[in-house]
């Protein structure tokens, strides 16, 4: 199955791409691929949901911000997400994350940390959009 997202290696770090239509579904993409680091996304179900909102102009600075908001909101929930929606107004972008609270049965993967600007970009590729960036683990 495709999710829209794949991972590279880098050092003893994660790399993670994501691939979509717009810029916007290559962000949840990658927010899809970096949660699935942490535990496997058809286990969860959709109890908990999350909004995160910022500004920013350029593409590549807003996927970090991006997926820093989402693991900021997860941390502050004590949860794990698994499905994601972003829109964008100019440069106002808002989104919402949907999954649930960690358990104690749920199996965990690794750690994610937080995005990085290494490795950052966010292009068009073969007629979609990817967007990449290392996460620290």
């Amino acid at each position: 199955m495709d999710r829209g997202y794949s991972y590279f290696e880098h050092d003893a770090d994660a790399g993670v791409v994501g691939r979509g239509e717009t810029p916007e579904r290559a962000f949840e993409a990658a927010a899809r691929g970096v949660f699935a680091l942490m535990a496997e996304p058809d286990s969860l179900g959709e109890t908990r949901e999350a909004s995160v909102s910022f500004v920013e102009e350029d593409l590549e600075l807003a996927l970090v911000e991006w997926l820093n908001a989402l693991l900021g909101a997860a941390r502050e929930q004590g949860a794990v997400f698994r499905r994601f929606a972003l829109t964008r107004d100019g440069s106002r972008w808002t989104g919402r994350a949907w999954g649930e609270p960690w358990r104690d049965d749920m199996e965990r993967g690794t750690e994610v940390k937080g995005a990085t600007l290494t490795m950052l970009s966010v292009r068009q590729a073969d007629g979609a959009w990817e967007a990449r960036c290392v996460i620290d683990v």
